[in-house]
């Protein structure tokens, strides 16, 4: 005798699966971790660092008790892009100059959206299906989990470095890294350490929206080339 067919989910069943729960939870998190970034530093970094750790908990919550879904890829990348967003524009505000943390804001946002978009037109299941590219580094990045988590950590931890170094709201970016650096050999190896893994993952986003981008002028080509 055959065995039973699995239940088709609802829509509250999806939208209570635990990754998505644990998305919510992050959301909230961020909320606090916000409302308190000036008034008390520390907790807010402690909390945002936990809030992304919880980026990876989801994930693997999602592939053991096989609760992918879509809405929770893009619950789990807006969460991502408005968490960084945020802090990246109290960085602009803390630094001079302050462009520099608005671009890589611009950067961060446009790379992802595309990818996201240009996925669901190449009909592709998950935006880290770049095996077809041409890039290496593209393919390197995605490919490899151990490797894509060390920059998105060191990239995170970084923006938070920055923001508890900063002692005034009208902060020189380059005095506050090269000063600290130079009064703490830890902190000088964990800078650098952050910046490689930040550098890549910038160089990765430019990769990333200069390949979704063409995916979307092949679409519109091919659909124009239709009779």
């Amino acid at each position: 005798m055959a065995g039973k067919a699995a239940p088709r989910p609802t829509m509250l069943s999806v939208y209570l699966y635990i990754p998505n729960i644990i998305g919510y939870i992050r959301i909230l998190m961020n909320c606090f971790a916000f409302a308190q970034c000036f008034s008390n530093k520390k907790l807010f970094s402690v909390l945002y660092f936990f809030s992304f750790v919880c980026d990876g908990i989801d994930g693997w919550c999602a592939r053991k008790f096989n609760q992918v879904s879509t809405f929770g890829a893009v619950l789990d990348m807006i969460t991502d892009r408005i968490s960084t967003a945020c802090l990246l524009v109290i960085l602009s505000q803390v630094y001079r100059p302050g462009l520099v943390f608005l671009s890589l804001l611009a950067l961060d946002i446009s790379s992802h959206w595309l990818q996201m978009y240009s996925t669901f037109l190449s009909g592709k299941v998950s935006h880290k299906d770049v095996k077809d590219s041409t890039s290496w580094l593209f393919r390197l990045y995605y490919g490899n989990r151990m490797f894509m988590a060390y920059c998105c950590v060191a990239c995170e931890v970084l923006y938070i470095l920055l923001f508890l170094l900063a002692k005034n709201q009208t902060e020189n970016l380059m005095d506050v890294l090269l000063s600290s650096v130079k009064q703490n050999p830890l902190l000088c190896i964990l800078v650098i350490l952050s910046l490689f893994g930040w550098a890549v993952k910038q160089a990765v986003n430019v990769i990333q929206l200069k390949t979704a981008a063409d995916v979307c002028v092949l679409f519109d080509v091919e659909k124009k080339q239709k009779p």
